[in-house]
């Protein structure tokens, strides 16, 4: 597809994955596909590498820009050499995040989107060459981290975007984008919950969609988040079924004393490409120490050759792979084999359930609090979205299950709903009643 004066173009730019869309002159919006090494995607991995090339001849070291799938392979295969970095919309309303130094170089927040979106623009092939003048981006409710800075975080998207050269940036609650991607198929007036569910972020929106002589028209009635999401799912996994079997919850000895191994190696499986900075950090000389007095050695030895051998991706695709399975099954096998590590366990979809239950119950809040901002009861509700990958997982599904009963839940586009609704909402004549603009 070729983007013509008519074209625009949604970004649902995520924790985990970015999403395109794209619509031309038929008011179509499709959704782009990217060639990978690993076959055709539409969800471009929301990561980053700078991979230190060795220099030629009398020419210096160079440092190769790679993103999405291309990153994760130059990490996996030389995650020394390459810095790696993912899940870092994480940072967008931070304040405390002010720059990253890669080779004397800074890099702020915007530095490293814009470097990212030139990626995902590289990698878009024709369909991209040319890009409309307007760009719809999706952005969360709640922004992540403890105290994020809404206006700091719209800021660095403003400067990022306007490198790729749009002149008319506007701005759209993801689950809007959602719900407007769903409202096409409403053949009535509908109250809807859309709730989003993406790798850092939970959010939730209820809008009133009225048709009219106009069109479809809105009203956005409630909106809420919450930090927590798929992400968080796969820590759990890890914390309570893999980090036991490294020596997590163990002990060592030390002048005749047991004493019990530092729970802070572990804080790194939080994020697998974190692990390669702990292989590299003053830890590893303790932890390589613990072999030789931890109570259990063989537990410690694992997490060495874990560490060492960088098994941090293939135990992350071992984790993914289970939560898909209990979302489908009742009980399902973890499996991690990764060089002499074997890690193998019968895990039920009710253990896992117990280890996401705070979660769980962070994100029922939330919903709690869209409902009381919209001053409605269950009742005048009349359709529920559920987007995205973490709406497949069942105790999730179940929060809304109760609640308004399943006969009023719709899904579909779990991937691909945000990106879509967006590049259609550019195309609406009054965008003022779905998006907005950063002031002059």
């Amino acid at each position: 597809m070729t983007p013509d004066s008519a074209a625009t173009i949604g970004i649902d730019f995520g924790t985990t994955n970015t999403v395109v869309a794209m619509t031309g002159s038929d008011g179509q919006a499709t959704v782009l596909r990217f060639e990978a090494p690993t076959g055709d995607l539409t969800a471009f991995r929301s990561t980053l590498g700078f991979q230190l090339h060795p220099s030629i001849g009398d020419q210096p070291p160079e440092r190769v820009v790679t993103a999405g799938p291309w990153a994760i392979e130059a990490y996996v295969e030389d995650p020394l050499e390459t810095r790696f970095i993912q899940s870092f919309k994480t940072f967008a309303a931070s304040a405390a995040f002010t720059e990253t130094m890669i080779d004397n170089r800074r890099y702020r927040f915007e530095d490293l989107l814009a470097a990212f979106l030139l990626q995902v623009r590289k990698h878009g092939g024709k369909a991209m060459a040319g890009l409309p003048p307007r760009v719809v981006v999706g952005r969360p409710v709640t922004f992540a981290g403890g105290a994020p800075d809404e206006k700091l975080a719209l800021s660095r998207y403003e400067a990022a975007f306007r490198r790729l050269g749009f002149t008319d940036i506007r701005y759209a609650h993801e689950p809007v984008g959602a719900a407007f991607f769903f409202a096409r198929t409403l053949k009535t007036d509908a109250t809807v919950l859309v709730a989003d569910f993406g790798g850092g972020t939970s959010d939730f929106s209820i809008v009133r969609f009225e048709q009219s002589a106009e069109g479809l028209r809105s009203e956005a009635l409630a909106r809420s988040g919450v930090g927590v999401a798929g992400d968080a799912f796969d820590y759990r996994i890890i914390d309570n079924l893999v980090s036991p079997e490294l020596g997590k919850g163990g002990l060592y000895r030390a002048f005749d004393k047991a004493l019990p191994i530092p729970q802070r190696y572990y804080a790194a499986f939080a994020r697998w490409d974190q692990l390669a900075l702990l292989r590299a950090s003053r830890d590893m000389r303790d932890i390589r120490a613990l072999a030789r007095t931890a109570m259990e050695p063989e537990k410690i030895e694992r997490l060495v050759e874990v560490l060492d051998d960088n098994h941090g991706y293939a135990l992350y695709q071992a984790v993914s792979q289970l939560k898909t399975a209990l979302s489908r099954d009742e009980t399902a096998v973890f499996s991690f084999i990764a060089g002499s590590v074997r890690i193998e366990k019968t895990v039920t979809r009710a253990e896992f359930e117990g280890w996401i239950a705070p979660d769980l119950a962070a994100i029922e809040a939330a919903v709690d609090q869209a409902m009381a901002r919209s001053g409605l009861g269950a009742d005048a509700i009349d359709r529920i979205f559920l987007t995205g990958g973490t709406s497949f997982v069942p105790a999730v599904r179940d929060i809304f299950h109760r609640r308004f009963g399943a006969d009023r839940i719709e899904t579909g586009g779990e991937f691909e709903s945000i990106a879509s609704g967006l590049a259609l909402i550019g195309c609406e004549p009054d965008l003022d009643l779905w998006s907005e603009r950063l002031p002059a």
